[in-house]
């Protein structure tokens, strides 16, 4: 298909926002033709096939000529890119002395979920800095060291449990702590943060890692050609395209400029303010109150329920009749599996070896989920059958339980079947 300019995308969405709005009437007359998949982006099997047929006959070149814009949601770290955009940006700020020193060096003001043995660790490695000034963390080690191990394995380096007491469908407490550290900043700060990491991550090559403190982490971001494909089809199509994440929703922002998308079409992790300088508090969704919930698993659900169809209360939690649902979904994580499955029409899903997520898919028989292999650097076929009939949902306490279908039957075990 013809490429336009991420300007011209952006002009273009601006232009189209009262004909695209979820909900609202696409007016807009059927073009002579709409535009199509590239023909030159590499796919798996049939896929592309399927979703090109779904958006013909969805699009605004089929049932959405008139009536409402079909609604489509994405993930964004690696499913729309390859790796964490928000993890990229924390890393940077670890590299170049971003993260402030809390106040009386108590890290449990930074992180309501921290243990005792991970607030301790913390404090112990990030010295006695005055408060709300910068961590060396580009020199000293020991604190970049401990800090990436809490958020990155939510464990210290000494192997105790860096957080309890929380609902695994509602937080991810190292996702959030890695927003949580933006605490002392303005959003026009994050976002510089944000761009630096962006530039940084596109211009090392691929496949680079990086050494922040002593630990080899990752060190590069690519925007999928495919998505990109995807989503500038989709939009030229009629599809109101949203982006929701578990990453800081400044951050995100910064990078779904390149699509053209909004930042009123994204949804990501937000931080609360005081007198515009983040806390490092987050606001709560649904009936959950602050710090108790981000845009992961069933928090997905509820601040897409809130923010796209206007659902209040612990109803935002519940799943909506299909004509107030998305059409298109995609996602690559467990932390997706609940807006992807939500989906009414199709369900893209990038094969990580997720267990919830690729037994929702593998398990289902409705013909709506369309797997694929990662588009760079694909993970290899998960050599064990994923355990769906034991441990394919994790509860809320973060156990694994047995997966089980809307009907109450129980999914059996998964082979992995696509992968390259």
């Amino acid at each position: 298909m013809k490429k336009i300019s991420a300007l011209a995308a952006v002009a273009m969405t601006a232009a189209l926002m009262s004909s695209v709005a979820c909900g609202s009437e696409n007016t807009d007359a059927a073009p002579a033709t709409c535009s199509t998949l590239d023909p030159a982006e590499n796919w798996y099997g049939d896929n592309k096939e399927r979703i090109a047929r779904f958006v013909s006959e969805n699009g605004r070149c089929g049932a959405a000529a008139s009536g409402p814009a079909p609604l489509a949601l994405f993930d964004w770290d690696n499913t729309v890119v390859k790796n964490d955009v928000g993890v990229a940006t924390f890393y940077w700020m670890l590299a170049n002395d971003k993260v402030l020193q809390p106040v009386g060096r108590d890290w449990a003001t930074v992180g309501a979920h921290l243990t005792p043995a991970a607030t301790a660790a913390l404090a112990a490695a990030c010295g006695d800095a005055a408060p709300d000034t910068p961590l060396r963390t580009s020199t000293d080690a020991a604190c970049a060291d401990e800090l990436i191990s809490v958020a990155d394995n939510a464990e210290t380096t000494t192997g105790k449990a860096a957080f309890a007491n929380y609902d695994h469908r509602l937080i991810s407490p190292g996702y959030a702590l890695v927003v949580q550290l933006m605490r002392g900043y303005t959003e026009a700060q994050i976002i510089e943060f944000a761009r630096s990491a962006r530039q940084q991550n596109l211009a090392a090559a691929e496949g680079t890692e990086q050494v922040v403190g002593t630990t080899e982490v990752d060190g590069y971001v690519r925007y999928y050609s495919q998505i990109k494909d995807l989503i500038e089809v989709l939009r030229d199509n009629g599809f109101d395209v949203r982006i929701v994440s578990a990453s800081a929703e400044p951050v995100v922002r910064v990078w779904a400029e390149e699509l053209g998308i909004t930042g009123d079409k994204v949804m990501g992790v937000p931080l609360l303010a005081d007198k515009g300088v983040y806390t490092g508090h987050l606001p709560g969704c649904g009936d959950k109150g602050i710090d108790q919930v981000i845009t992961y698993i069933d928090g997905k659900r509820c601040r897409i329920n809130e923010q796209v169809f206007g659902v209040r209360g612990a109803a935002a939690f519940r799943q909506l009749p299909a004509d107030r649902r998305a059409a298109f979904a995609a996602g690559d994580s467990d932390t997706d599996v609940v807006f992807v499955g939500d989906a009414t029409g199709l369900r893209l899903v990038i094969n990580r070896n997720k267990t919830e997520l690729m037994c929702n898919a593998y398990g289902a028989d409705d013909g709506k989920w369309v797997v694929n292999p990662m588009f760079i650097a694909p993970k290899s076929r998960k050599s064990e059958p994923y355990p769906c009939a034991s441990a394919g949902f994790t509860a809320s306490d973060g156990t694994g339980q047995p997966l089980r279908r809307p009907d109450g039957t129980v999914v059996p075990d998964q082979q992995d079947r696509v992968f390259r």
